[in-house]
């Protein structure tokens, strides 16, 4: 059985549930209210009756119908005729009985015992009270009935009237309430199966769409995509998990480029030194030229060394596991032992330095990573200074007086506009085609954006083609 169809089956077990007990519930209530309605109805009814009938039962006594007529007598039979009007109206049974519970006339459609009504109940409608009760009047019929009952007056002689309506009426009312109800219910059950299938397929059909697109992500297809359609819910839930594949695959595609610039910057200096030394151990170089090829593999090796050491520092900065010792301190100070670290390329290069001497500005950071980025930048910038350049150094406090903007800026052929968002990505070198030098492996800048922002600070390129490169990076104030 495929997902699908097992979630259908669950969606739909589960509302087919609830609509089975909401009915059940519904058609409890409503029979209760119903049953109550009826029984009202007919207390309603039966004190109708007995309004009218006491009115008649007032004239027969004061012609002495019921008291002094015996039964069977025309008197009597005049007054039960009398009675049997209510009778045939209303299908209800009126009867009479005597201060002693005696039933002394009664209408046709009543099975009567021998038992007289109890004192009790007589004692109730002596107080003044209507009577109205469900049941066999304590034995008075051989089937039960609602009965309702008063005191009347005789002509002088205490009596009471009843009036009484089987109760098998109150099944045939709820039986035909419960078929009608039981048709209507089918009726909804049916309804509601269809619109609920429909339902469950718009929500599954999605799911299984998510959950297909997530076998083939699985699979190491990283194009996999789930259409984004259904409720707002499953459109959500597609929307994250497409936005998830799409990272993953950004970051498939940045590890295999990740490995193919590993392999191209190992490859190229490694090259380098088996060919010279292959060169020196095949006679190919001459022994007076070893010392100068030596010195060219011992330039590469010591690159070869850097990229590896990059690499590693990389690794641990985005695992986290380089602590940050921040504290407060002299940024020119760093900026200072920087350039005076690299005094003879700076001299070699005939490069200007402007700008060092400010004030004393405090930040707060690590010294070795506020070292490391401007060792990194300073780097880049006397590589790509031309030959009688300056490079700039300015800082100062935003106007929260929170952060401190540092720029470093090298005149020269800058970077090209549409480069200048990838500077900091690793391995990245503008196109060799430019002319420009591209020596170095590519990693300096991203280690740079790793440190700034463990520092709590951001980094940016600015340049204008031709003319300059700038970089700006802010560190937060120290005291």
């Amino acid at each position: 059985m495929s997902r699908r169809n097992t979630i259908s089956r669950e969606f739909f077990s589960t509302i087919a549930a609830v609509l089975v007990l909401g009915l059940g519930f519904m058609c409890a209530i409503q029979t209760a209210l119903s049953a109550a309605y009826f029984v009202n109805e007919r207390k309603t009814a039966l004190t109708a009756i007995l309004d009218g009938a006491t009115a008649l039962s007032e004239r027969f006594a004061e012609a002495g119908y019921i008291v002094t007529a015996p039964l069977g007598t025309d008197r009597a039979d005049s007054a039960r005729s009398g009675y049997e009007l209510f009778n045939t109206a209303s299908g209800a049974m009126v009867f009479v009985a005597d201060e002693n519970g005696t039933v002394l006339l009664h209408t046709r459609g009543g099975g009567f015992t021998a038992q007289p009504v109890p004192r009790e109940i007589l004692a109730q409608m002596d107080a003044g009270q209507d009577l109205f009760v469900a049941g066999t009047l304590d034995g008075v019929y051989d089937g039960k009935y609602y009965t309702a009952g008063r005191r009347i007056d005789m002509g002088g002689t205490a009596g009471y009237l009843f009036a009484a309506s089987p109760m098998d009426a109150l099944g045939a009312y709820v039986g035909d309430m419960l078929i009608m109800f039981g048709i209507s219910a089918a009726a909804i059950l049916l309804l509601c199966s269809l619109l609920c299938w429909v339902l469950a397929r718009r929500i599954t059909g999605p799911i299984e769409d998510i959950s297909d697109a997530a076998r083939r992500l699985g699979s190491g297809d990283f194009t996999a995509r789930a259409p984004v359609d259904g409720c707002v819910e499953l459109a959500d839930f597609a929307t994250t998990f497409n936005n998830m594949a799409a990272r993953l695959q950004t970051i498939d595609n940045s590890r295999g480029q990740f490995m193919g610039n590993i392999a191209h910057e190992l490859r190229t200096p490694m090259t380098t030194i088996k060919g010279f030394i292959d060169g020196m151990l095949d006679g190919t170089i001459p022994p007076e030229e070893n010392r100068h090829y030596l010195t060219i593999v011992s330039q590469e090796t010591g690159r070869l060394a850097r990229l590896v050491q990059n690499m590693l520092d990389i690794t641990k900065l985005e695992a986290g596991e380089v602590p940050v010792h921040a504290r407060s301190y002299d940024l020119w100070k760093t900026v200072n032992d920087v350039v005076f670290s690299d005094e003879q390329r700076i001299e070699d290069g005939k490069i200007d330095i402007q700008g060092l001497g400010g004030p004393p500005l405090a930040i707060y950071a690590d010294p070795d990573f506020v070292h490391q980025i401007v060792y990194n930048i300073v780097d880049n910038a006397i590589k790509f200074t031309p030959e009688g350049g300056a490079i700039t150094f300015s800082a100062q406090k935003s106007k929260d007086g929170k952060m401190v903007e540092v720029r470093i800026e090298n005149t020269g052929a800058g970077i090209a506009a549409e480069a200048l968002p990838f500077v900091f990505e690793r391995f990245y070198k503008e196109d060799r085609s430019r002319g420009m030098n591209t020596r170095g492996s590519g990693l300096g800048l991203h280690i740079c954006k790793i440190l700034v922002n463990l520092s709590g600070g951001q980094i940016h390129a600015e340049s204008e083609e031709g003319k300059w490169c700038r970089f700006v990076f802010t560190l937060p104030a120290g005291r």
